[in-house]
């Protein structure tokens, strides 16, 4: 029974996708009912048909896009997926990280990935990451197969992100160093402002309401509000 259940578990191991949204991104109204490799190879359709390509690749039978493996139309959906989104980054199997703005011979930088709110918990939940450049060839063609292991690329995250390699390579979710957590997200922005806060959520392992429409100095202050209460800890509002 326990090989029946490894067996069938290691089959459905699933590889998730963080990037930078771009233009014309599938969602899953547009690809129900049709085979990806017959899609468009345009903007987001092309990315999402490269990713299923390393998924396949790495010998995996399922991968996962917020483009399009969320319901957008359905309220209770997005309340529940953005609930959900850093315990499926972490039950993951492997995240691919795209950085379609850096080319095979260059360095981290100060590309757009490490400066958007949503892929902050994307960089810390996964056990097993791996970054992919612009061609979608392997950064720096390390020959690792987790860049969460490898000496020389947690040294370069650790200058990009100013985050220490031990939350790099063993995040919790929760309240702990909540002040130094409000700092990380500090100088990372969202195109919709109130999801500063809700790109949160995970990280601290706090169920809010999602409310898209309000403020973002409104967000906030019900997120801060939440962490005081549960913490009691004061200094977050100096963050």
């Amino acid at each position: 029974m326990d090989r029946i259940h490894a067996d069938i578990s290691r089959h459905f191991q699933y590889v998730t996708l963080s990037h930078r949204w771009g233009k014309a991104e599938p969602s899953l109204r547009d690809i129900e009912g049709h085979t990806i490799y017959g899609m468009s190879i345009e903007g987001g359709f092309g990315k999402l048909q490269a990713f299923c390509r390393v998924a396949l690749e790495w010998n995996y039978l399922w991968a996962w896009s917020d483009t399009c493996c969320i319901d957008k139309h359905s309220s209770a959906e997005v309340q529940e997926t953005i609930g959900s989104m850093f315990a499926w980054y972490r039950q993951s199997a492997l995240t691919i990280a795209y950085l379609s703005d850096v080319a095979d011979t260059a360095s981290l930088g100060s590309n757009e990935w490490f400066g958007r709110g949503w892929t902050l918990q994307e960089l810390l939940a996964p056990r097993s990451l791996l970054f992919y450049t612009e061609n979608w060839s392997l950064y720096k063609n390390s020959p690792s197969s987790n860049h969460k292991t490898d000496v020389t690329m947690l040294a370069e995250l650790e200058r990009e992100t100013g985050i220490d390699r031990r939350f790099l390579t063993s995040f919790s979710p929760g309240l702990n160093d909540a002040r130094l957590r409000l700092q990380w997200a500090s100088l990372r922005r969202t195109t919709r402002p109130e999801d500063i806060a809700y790109s949160l959520f995970g990280i601290f392992n706090i169920h809010l309401p999602v409310m898209y429409g309000e403020s973002a100095e409104n967000a906030l202050g019900r997120l801060l509000a939440e962490i005081v209460s549960q913490s009691g800890d004061i200094s977050v509002l100096d963050w």
